[in-house]
């Protein structure tokens, strides 16, 4: 028997487990542009934990941090550091969706559960995925608060909200999960059985690989295409590959770097730069290579090479993206700002520049 789809929406938030939710809400804001809308704490009689949403077009975050050593998920910021903790997805049907899921090999972690108060009721429940990272389905229609209860607007003397700058960021393109050497098949045919996602490419070694480290990857995405989440694992190399690095600094699998859509990525890209976000560069070589490789574009060349915003093609359009270094001290979490100009791909033509490009930081560090 056929069972039915599980119908997801899109990407409702991530979920960030942080050390500091207010200084981590104050980088997100001053760095990437994002508006604090939301606070959830000991004024709103919340307890054991802190909470910040912060908004950007289409994408919210939430930054969450233990208010006590016994806080259940505290041992997380030792084993992971800052991470996310959860990509929360929005369904028709939470019990529906949670049920299916379960029926198909998920493991619980949260039954469907009610939230309810002054502004409505927020359904919701919660799955395991890889490593300690989780999937909570959501559905907020009956719901009209700041974003669930336990939450209230931001009070301007925590944070003012004329004071943040908005960088053109409008949705999450995607979310990259990184996982053991071995395991990515295994993941893939979890998102297909369990959620019903589909395949929607694969890349080898053979597409992902320098002189000294190589991956494997494969994209899956939900049934109406607005979620999608390549899967790495570490391939076999010289030298120890950024996976594995991650792998060993996050203590495990995890997600990797979150990709942030924009409609003009050197607008956003000069906004956070001003901001003093850190990037990746590429050699200036790449950019000599570039015309042959993509052909005609509607963006200055010259422009692109100043802020090292990398470029590929596909048959349906082209793409610009660049990459943040990690956003915290430990090798592991970083961001993509990405422009679509038609094209579906994940800049397979940009890989081999971009793993160099990391190997060269790995390098700094001592860890390739």
């Amino acid at each position: 028997m056929t069972l039915p789809d599980i119908p997801i929406r899109k990407i409702d938030h991530v979920r960030f487990f942080v050390g500091n939710a207010r200084q981590s809400a104050f980088f997100y804001r001053n760095a990437f542009g994002f508006e604090v809308v939301g606070y959830s704490g000991l004024e709103t009689k919340v307890k054991h934990e802190a909470g910040y949403v912060i908004k950007q077009g289409g994408i919210t975050f939430v930054l969450i941090s233990p208010l006590r050593p016994q806080h259940p998920e505290v041992q997380r910021l030792v084993l992971h550091g800052d991470g996310v903790s959860d990509i929360a997805l929005q369904v028709d049907d939470v019990r529906m969706a949670y049920n299916l899921a379960v029926e198909r090999g998920g493991v619980g972690v949260k039954g469907p559960t009610t939230l309810e108060d002054e502004h409505g009721t927020y359904d919701f429940a919660t799955i395991r995925a890889y490593g300690d990272t989780t999937h909570t389905f959501v559905n907020r229609d009956r719901y009209k608060g700041v974003f669930s209860p336990g939450f209230r607007a931001i009070d301007p003397a925590r944070y003012s909200p004329g004071t943040y700058h908005p960088a053109g960021l409008l949705a999450i393109d995607h979310i990259v999960g990184n996982v053991e050497e071995g395991k990515m098949n295994e993941w893939v045919e979890f998102y297909r059985k369990v959620l019903g996602f589909e395949q929607l490419v694969s890349f080898d070694d053979k597409d992902i690989s320098t002189d000294y480290s190589a991956l494997m990857s494969k994209v899956v995405q939900s049934g109406r295409g607005r979620v999608k989440f390549p899967i790495n694992e570490p391939a076999q190399g010289r030298r120890r590959s950024q996976i594995e690095e991650y792998i060993d600094f996050y203590g495990g699998a995890g997600v990797q770097h979150i990709a942030l859509a924009t409609n003009d990525i050197v607008a956003t890209v000069k906004a956070l730069l001003a901001n003093d976000v850190s990037f990746l560069r590429v050699p200036k070589t790449y950019y000599d290579q570039l015309p042959a490789r993509v052909g005609p574009i509607k963006e200055d060349l010259a422009v692109l090479a100043e802020l090292g915003i990398l470029v590929d093609r596909d048959d349906e359009g082209y793409m610009l993206q660049i990459f943040t270094k990690p956003v915290q001290d430990r090798p592991t979490l970083f961001f993509e700002i990405i422009e679509r100009q038609g094209s579906k791909s994940f800049g397979k033509g940009n890989f081999k520049a971009l793993f160099e490009a990391i190997e060269r930081e790995q390098a700094v560090r001592g860890t390739l």
